[in-house]
């Protein structure tokens, strides 16, 4: 894929602090490509994406309004490995080509893509340059999940237990944001990452 800019993903455990960074990086004028929003908008109502869905788990996976009911499905997934693993082969790919498209387009230095599985879905994402991961303590994952969420224990417990494990996150880094600390440490590390990747963009470009 020829592209103009420098792709860095950007991932971490679920409840790790993801959102937290991205949204550092887009304020200081970074492009952010959320694969959790492409999954969203590839099974919109009106997409071949949820009539997929619809045609693979029954229209009962839909909520009054047509929509896919995302808190139902994602209780069945987390309980189902096989339903888990079926719901994915239909969105991912789906998602990876959203992510396709929009760094296509892209003009500036470097962008994001902020790609929670991809421990995963490595090997479908090999024309990333560099992997920035967010890293927290399991534990501080587990209380910003029940309370972020509103689910029980063992739903939570469930959901962190069927991702990658946290060494596996770190060994296929090469950044990392300690995410254990206040909001200050997190400024300063974002503001000295992004002058790191300004400087990494000029050097691919070379």
């Amino acid at each position: 894929m020829q592209v103009n800019t420098l792709i860095i993903a950007l991932t971490g455990g679920i409840a790790a602090g993801k959102t937290a960074v991205a949204r550092r990086f887009e304020a200081l004028g970074v492009h952010v490509h959320d694969a959790d929003i492409a999954a969203r908008k590839v099974i919109a109502p009106d997409t071949s994406g949820l009539t997929s869905v619809v045609e693979a788990f029954g229209v009962d996976v839909l909520d009054g309004t047509g929509k896919l009911d995302r808190r139902a499905m994602r209780e069945r997934i987390f309980a189902d490995p096989m339903a888990r693993h079926k719901l994915e082969a239909i969105i991912h790919p789906l998602v990876r080509e959203w992510l396709h498209d929009r760094v296509a387009v892209e003009i500036g230095p470097y962008c994001l893509l902020a790609i929670p599985l991809l421990a995963e879905n490595l090997a479908h994402y090999r024309w990333i340059k560099h992997v920035l991961l967010v890293d927290a303590p399991e534990s501080a994952q587990f209380d910003r999940l029940v309370l972020r969420d509103g689910i029980d224990e063992t739903l939570a417990r469930r959901m962190l237990a069927q991702q990658a494990s946290r060494a596996e996150r770190l060994a296929l880094a090469d950044y990392v944001i300690d995410n254990s600390g206040d909001e200050v440490a997190l400024d300063m590390a974002v503001a000295q990452l992004h002058q790191k990747f300004l400087a990494l963009s000029v050097q691919d470009q070379q």
